[in-house]
């Protein structure tokens, strides 16, 4: 079963509807309990860092979350928001993330004449850095949708599965361990995230 956290930030339908045409079986959780007998977890997410930091810690989330993964080992995928939180801190708030991975959220800073706006808005393709299980049989041309202003800087360049392009190179895709995250956003990328969801689901 893969649990799709529900911590008040975000619409969750067609993420599950998603899960869910890709054959996988999943629910929405929203206490420690349902947490705690979770085969699989994602942490979906928009908005603003220090609100979904916040509304998972209200919960008492925050610390279980950290527990089944780090502990229980239960693999985790983080979604936009939801993989900006695996890191340790964001320059968009001043609240301290889950620190799941070494990483920090740096906000895009383009000139002012530059052609690239924020937030960035749009499909991009993939360049894939090194193997892992999310990006199976994707193939080279594999395009993913992308709504956000801030990413992921990973201490650890061993850490990125894949990178995209807006105006430089920013992490679009991780694994840590059992910890995986993506930038864009699979349940609105058609065939190419239903393949990576299909990915995660048959870890």
């Amino acid at each position: 079963m893969i649990s799709v956290i529900d911590y008040g930030v975000c619409n969750l339908g067609s993420m599950l509807n998603m899960l869910r045409k890709v054959g996988a079986e999943a629910e929405l959780v929203s206490t420690v309990a349902a947490l705690e007998r979770a085969g699989k977890l994602v942490l979906p997410g928009v908005g603003a860092f220090d609100n979904g930091i916040g509304a998972l810690r209200e919960r008492g989330l925050a610390d279980a979350l950290r527990k089944r993964v780090l502990q229980d080992k239960v693999p985790l995928l983080g979604v936009c928001l939801g993989m900006q939180m695996l890191g340790r801190r964001s320059e968009e708030g001043g609240m301290e993330g889950l620190g799941l991975i070494d990483a920090e959220v740096r906000r895009f800073q383009f000139a002012p004449d530059s052609r690239n706006k924020v937030p960035h808005m749009g499909w991009n393709l993939l360049a894939q850095r090194r193997d892992g299980p999310l990006l199976r049989e994707l193939g080279a041309r594999s395009r993913f949708y992308f709504c956000h202003s801030y990413h992921l800087v990973c201490a650890d360049p061993g850490d990125v599965l894949a990178t995209a392009d807006y105006g430089g190179e920013f992490v679009a895709v991780l694994q840590h361990d059992n910890v995986y995250g993506v930038q864009f956003h699979p349940e609105k990328s058609h065939r190419f995230g239903m393949a990576l969801l299909h990915n995660f689901a048959e870890l």
